[in-house]
């Protein structure tokens, strides 16, 4: 991709209202615009980033057995009222009227619909356990929408539904699907810590997976010995007694939520009728549990805990681009670099611009923060070769024409 061909432009100042590094960074970089309060659009750079998260995402889910669906964001209001989060999750559901004065809502989940989908598929013990998930757009009416990309109004989520015959299956699929949350963040690039918590509107008790950051809004006590953490919302006497954890053991940090987890039972099947016929001909409810992922929500998280004063520095699995490459003379040499990388297969994002300075060129280069920054010059092509530098590293070195490739 040629810079002077892009679609956006870097900013030199970051909007006045947004205050979170993330949106920050990523409004300057071009990779996001923001519309509203909690809505941002994404732009090619950030959609780039954005669809590299959720094909890692897909890869993980797949291995654990997970068929990708999409599902309709509009809600009918009898699903909901059958489980009574009609009313119970108003505050978080956008509810309206349409023009023939039918209530009609947004979801900003979907176990309801996929409980009243699964029953036309599952009646027997032989159709379990079965795996469904989307990665799409949700809606919550969040009244504390701010810290960029962290805390949405409209999102989107990478939500998994699994269906099962007993307690123990559920339970072993369960942590399955933790241990591929895990894989997950670590390709991402972030350390996630694994972390007890509130079931909120789901279930009485959830898994978290939470990435110690400054601005989060979650505190957290990790127990570092064993990577894992409870949340101050159900931090007391009786969970660390049952967590076998001693309070002197544990840390309390600021962490950012990235992905939850949730046994929900048959809180959503039994009122919506999802039933199946077990080996004996007895009839009994579909046990299910729910798993969230924000694409969104991480990669922002990525922002706020990998960058410095001069801007992004993206895990190469996410990054818009693996090379920045940056020519300071236009000439046939710099155009033959991009074309050599670009067929061998490399992603590279070339600043061909004429009416930008070195300088200028090197800050965008800091602030888009692709893993690779290769510069050709006069000087450096005196020697036959580019300068080569990484984002997260000060030195840079000279490497032959011909060695470029190679040295990726």
């Amino acid at each position: 991709m040629k810079l002077s061909k892009l679609f956006t432009k870097t900013l030199r100042e970051a909007p006045s209202d947004e205050t979170a590094k993330n949106a920050r960074l990523l409004i300057r970089g071009g990779f996001v615009s923001k519309v509203m309060a909690g809505v941002y659009e994404y732009l090619p750079f950030g959609l780039r980033v954005l669809n590299k998260i959720n094909n890692i995402i897909r890869e993980e889910m797949d291995v654990v057995g997970g068929q990708e669906l999409n599902m309709s964001v509009f809600q009918n209001k009898e699903i909901w009222q059958a489980t009574g989060r009609w009313d119970s999750a108003k505050e978080v559901m956008y509810q309206f009227k349409d023009n023939f004065n039918k209530d009609q809502g947004l979801g900003f989940t979907h176990e309801e619909p996929i409980a009243a989908t699964a029953r036309h598929f599952i009646s027997s013990y032989k159709d379990l356990p079965k795996a469904v998930y989307q990665i799409q757009t949700k809606f919550r009416n969040e009244a504390r929408a701010k810290s960029g990309l962290l805390r949405g109004r409209e999102f989107l989520m990478k939500d998994l539904y699994s269906f099962h015959a007993d307690q123990n299956d559920l339970d072993e699929y369960y942590e399955k699907v933790a241990d591929a949350y895990s894989r997950i963040f670590e390709r991402v690039g972030v350390s996630a810590v694994r972390t007890f918590a509130s079931g909120g509107l789901f279930s009485k008790y959830s898994d978290e997976f939470q990435v110690v950051a400054d601005i989060g809004e979650d505190t957290i006590y990790v127990n570092e010995k064993e990577n894992r953490a409870v949340n101050k919302e159900v931090y007391n006497e009786d969970v660390l007694a049952d967590l076998k954890w001693n309070k002197s053991n544990l840390t309390e940090r600021s962490s950012i939520e990235v992905g939850n987890i949730f046994k929900l039972g048959t809180k959503f099947s039994e009122p919506l009728g999802l039933t199946y016929t077990d080996a004996d001909g007895n009839l009994r409810p579909v046990i299910m549990a729910s798993y969230g992922i924000g694409p969104g929500r991480l990669m922002g998280t990525v922002v706020e805990v990998s960058c410095d004063e001069e801007g992004i520095i993206w895990p190469e699995n996410i990054a818009p681009y693996k090379v920045h490459l940056i020519s300071l003379e236009q000439n046939k040499k710099a155009d033959k670099v991009y074309d050599d990388l670009a067929n061998s297969g490399a992603e590279v994002l070339y600043d061909d611009r004429e009416d930008k300075t070195a300088g200028e060129k090197f800050a965008d280069a800091d602030l888009i923060g692709c893993p690779i920054r290769i510069v050709v010059s006069k000087k450096t092509l005196e020697k036959e070769s580019v300068e080569l530098k990484l984002r997260n590293e000060k030195d840079f070195k000279l490497v032959k024409l011909s060695d470029i490739s190679q040295s990726l």
